[in-house]
């Protein structure tokens, strides 16, 4: 067994696991394995002390209701906020889906209740617009930002993002955050300016479920990448797995939707 160790920190999985996004971490976890590495999952919940926050290399976050989203910004409040907003800040690499990027964003105004203020690591607010106005649902299909751009050796690497969005927010974004990519097919951050998610140095944010590494291994691979550079402070040339039937599902997907 190789002696390269990543740890991946499961943002409240009690609580922020909504849409089958905890999918999201046995891609990560699987990949390293069939590659001969070790992957450690730690349960970053109210139990989780600052130490164990400390020790991960990539943060993984799902969705949420509103109620579990505001139990989880009282937890996150103080020590533990200025950890994760400070790992971010410098690079830690993270993945955070639906709920969990509106609470890292500026703040987030929910149908019902009061204004839930983020921890405004990502310059982004998110607002949902009232009950009576329709949900963004469906497939989506987003073609991928500059950021990608230098993972194009990636043998696996694709222009296009597929997933499935499911959300009655709206996110808006700042000048300090770049879009995750461009609307092909779907609605995206708000269903008006074609952006969808975030990217804030190596975390990004999306709306895409489904859940969205499986569907994308490249993507998947850029942020193992990502997170073993910034522990071994090198680059570590992962190896190429065979993605076929992935791949495969993949490009069906893009079609699919973009023929719909």
């Amino acid at each position: 067994m190789n002696d390269i160790v990543l740890t991946i920190g499961w943002f409240y999985p009690e609580l922020m696991s909504t849409y089958g996004d905890r999918g999201n971490i046995t891609c990560l976890l699987q990949r390293m394995q069939w590659r001969g590495f070790q992957a450690n999952i730690v349960s970053l919940d109210r139990e989780a002390s600052l130490r164990e926050i400390k020790k991960i290399d990539i943060f993984v976050g799902g969705g949420a209701q509103d109620r579990q989203q505001e139990i989880v910004m009282r937890d996150l409040r103080g020590e533990k906020s200025k950890l994760i907003s400070d790992m971010i800040e410098n690079h830690t690499p993270g993945i955070f889906t639906c709920g969990s990027p509106q609470l890292l964003g500026r703040y987030y105004e929910p149908a019902f209740g009061k204004r839930i203020e983020g921890l405004g690591i990502f310059d982004m607010v998110s607002v949902h617009s009232g009950i009576g106005v329709p949900r963004c649902i469906g497939n989506i299909v987003v073609k991928t930002g500059d950021f990608f751009n230098k993972y194009k050796d990636f043998k696996n690497y694709n222009n296009y993002l597929v997933g499935f969005e499911n959300h009655g927010g709206r996110t808006y974004l700042g000048k300090n955050v770049k879009p995750l990519g461009r609307v092909v097919m779907g609605f995206g951050n708000n269903g008006e300016d074609k952006t969808e998610g975030a990217i804030y140095k190596n975390a990004f944010a999306t709306y895409l479920h489904g859940p969205i590494l499986p569907k994308n291994p490249f993507f998947a691979d850029l942020l193992l990448s990502l997170a073993l550079e910034k522990k071994y402070h090198k680059k570590i040339q992962l190896e190429q797995l065979d993605d076929e039937l992935e791949q495969k599902a993949h490009d069906f997907m893009v079609k699919r939707t973009l023929a719909a």
